[in-house]
């Protein structure tokens, strides 16, 4: 049990000690745009899917372009920051942090199912839990084992603890007063299937692709309960991408993202791996509730 409950200000230190080591601008080549992403799920998902990606990036708008992996949100967030990272796909959360510390970053885009983004609360089977209708029904997880996903996950950890707020629920009001953090949506289904965890919340979307590409990950889980909507993830540029690359290259970078087709073979597999249809306009304005609730919650000061 002590491995999931960690100590989170010691990750955040290494996470850093982890940027300054292996990223550092000193031995970067600064005409290569260097990408990013939250480690939300696995990493061999996330090779794959941003791997595509980078390849038809560099291909479209002929530079050089390498994805980055990072250990948790707080390295992606860092990396942002000290410029280690140009392009980052954030969540909510994450990209909120990053922005409020990176002067000029801008919200290059988001996918089409960002808008109206879900969470989903699970419980393991073996509680003979019936799903509930509204936040209110969250009432019956008190005292039960619960666990978040990473602790700056915006679907995994924000706006579930949002919403049990609303319900009158609080971390005391768990077992041992207190929660888990699984690190990863994946993760979080893997411990509430096993009976690790008696409850968890995590991404929708996650869930939805587990239950189809992985029913054995969840055999011993039902849902208990899917949130209302909010805005979630987004790709988030540094700003003096056009001094480093070319006049005009930001404009090209968002284009080139808003402009892949599902009907085009190679753009289908990545709009695939993103789960979308395609990428839309968004504009950080956007972002300005997750901030509220972030502020209200104490996730950011």
């Amino acid at each position: 049990m002590n491995k999931i409950f960690y100590n989170f200000k010691k990750i955040a230190i290494t996470s850093a000690l982890f940027f300054s080591t292996l990223y550092s601008p000193l031995n970067a080549n600064p005409k290569t745009l260097k990408i990013g992403a939250i480690p939300d799920q696995n990493q061999e998902v996330l090779d794959k899917r941003f791997n595509l990606f980078s390849n038809e990036l560099s291909k479209t708008l002929n530079v050089k372009v390498k994805y980055i992996p990072v250990i948790n949100y707080v390295a992606a967030v860092t990396g942002f920051r000290t410029n280690d990272l140009d392009l980052v796909w954030f969540g909510g959360l994450s990209g909120v942090q990053a922005r409020l510390q990176t002067p000029n970053a801008i919200v290059i885009a988001q996918r089409d199912i960002d808008k109206e983004f879900k969470s989903v609360f699970i419980v393991n089977k073996k509680l003979k839990l019936d799903s509930i209708s509204n936040k209110n029904g969250l009432k019956k997880l008190k005292n039960l084992r619960f666990t978040f996903g990473s602790e700056n996950s915006t679907s995994g950890r924000l706006m579930p603890e949002y919403f049990l707020n609303d319900a009158g629920i609080k971390i005391e009001n768990f077992k041992g007063k207190r929660v888990g953090f699984s690190g990863s949506h994946d993760a979080t289904i893997a411990l509430v299937n096993s009976g690790a965890f008696d409850a968890g919340a995590l991404n929708k979307q996650v869930w939805e692709n587990n239950l189809k590409n992985n029913p054995k990950r969840t055999n011993n889980v039902n849902l208990f309960w899917i949130t209302p909507d909010y805005v979630d993830y987004h790709w988030v540029a540094q700003g003096n991408l056009d001094n480093r690359f070319r006049k005009g290259f930001t404009k090209e970078l968002k284009s080139t993202i808003l402009n892949l087709d599902i009907k085009n073979t190679e753009h289908k597999k990545i709009l695939d791996m993103f789960n979308a249809k395609k990428f839309i306009e968004a504009e950080s304005s956007d972002y300005k509730n997750i901030e509220l609730i972030a502020r209200k919650l104490k996730k950011i000061r």
